[in-house]
């Protein structure tokens, strides 16, 4: 399962200002899809790769890193927040040593690439290894402090039920039925997670999955968002605060929040210039209507100001769209943040 995107609201008038650690610097785990792959793809031999100009065409080394992104991603931001250094790809050789003990990024794009389970494999093999480096005690504290953000749901939409007309998982659920089947398998997901101890795991929703340019330029007529992708997310969403909030009261503590990526997306896509974007249907790169179709390659069309675009590829936001997201997830309302936001739980633990 996994997320195509999500964006933020009410944040015209706030500047995107240098990040001010709010607390020592703790550990940060990713699992996940595209949104919040670090490149782990890159070692992989699949097509579902960011590893080729021009993604990374605004990320500090202007080259492409394997984030599908133009610069940075929803993990580099959120880091760059808690005051931690950006998470590497766990399959990258560079993930030793020291840097082990700054977390690691599980996540990867595409569907069935490394499945959640895999990539909770990996998460164990990632412990034995802090745990020869500074012990089992501090191995163990290391994972309970440190924040977890997973992203999924959205590809088991876009790339599974509607994939197609009349896909395998259409004919087999009615719509309200394969979310309920998701949130199912995602109650599975979020309890081995906690298991494998996570104590502080930021869920997101998924996004208005119908407003992507992808699905603008597959199946809308006049630019809309497609009514029954929207419908997809409008019950799917619910749901999983739902679920949240009775694994909350199951465990007797605050262990998941939930970021309300529809909410926050619904404000941005329909009205783009509040947030200083000149469009929020057409992405950055890519071709076809509203750059929606295929891959964004060399050939693709380019944007020469990223900055203004919601989107950067064809389900992806930009840089600047990430860091009003994760601005969002510092200081958002309960309307957005259930039941509280990162700046709050941050704060909260560093008392404790």
């Amino acid at each position: 399962m996994s997320s195509p995107w999500f964006f933020v609201t009410l944040l015209t008038l706030i500047a995107i200002v240098s990040p001010t650690p709010l607390a020592e610097a703790r550990a940060f785990f990713v699992f996940g899809d595209s949104l919040v792959d670090n490149g782990n793809n890159n070692y992989l031999a699949t097509t579902a790769r960011a590893d080729s100009p021009p993604y990374g065409i605004d990320y500090p080394t202007h080259r492409p890193t394997g984030r599908f992104s133009n610069g940075l991603n929803l993990p580099d931001i959120i880091s760059e927040q808690i005051g931690s250094e950006p998470t590497l790809p766990y399959l990258s050789p560079d993930l030793r040593g020291r840097k082990l003990l700054i977390g690691a990024n599980f996540a990867s794009a595409g569907v069935n690439i490394i499945r959640i389970f895999r990539q909770f494999e990996y998460f164990q093999e990632y412990q034995r290894r802090v745990t020869k480096i500074v012990g089992q005690q501090q191995a163990q504290r290391l994972v309970n402090q440190a924040l977890v953000l997973i992203t999924l749901g959205g590809n088991d939409f876009v790339n599974n039920y509607f994939l197609v007309p009349f896909s395998a998982r259409s004919r087999q659920f009615s719509l309200p039925d394969f979310c309920r089947y998701l949130i199912s398998e995602y109650r599975k997901i979020l309890l081995r997670l906690h298991e494998l101890g996570g104590r502080r795991v930021l869920v997101t929703t998924t996004g208005p999955l119908g407003c992507v340019p992808a699905e603008l330029a597959m199946r809308s007529r006049n630019g809309e968002c497609v009514p029954e992708v929207q419908r997809a997310a409008a019950i799917f969403n619910p749901l999983l605060v739902q679920l949240i909030q009775q694994l909350n009261s199951q465990l007797g503590s605050t262990v998941f929040i939930s970021a309300n990526a529809f909410s926050m997306n619904m404000d941005f896509i329909t009205n783009p210039q509040r947030f200083g974007f000149v469009t929020s249907k057409v992405a950055c790169c890519g071709q076809g209507p509203y750059n929606g179709l295929g891959l964004c390659t060399r050939l693709s069309n380019l944007c020469p100001n990223r900055d203004v675009y919601a989107f950067w590829d064809n389900f992806h936001p930009s840089e600047r769209a990430n860091r009003l997201i994760v601005q969002q997830f510092m200081i958002g309302s309960t309307q957005y943040m259930n039941p509280m936001n990162l700046s709050t739980i941050i704060a909260m633990d560093s008392r404790s």
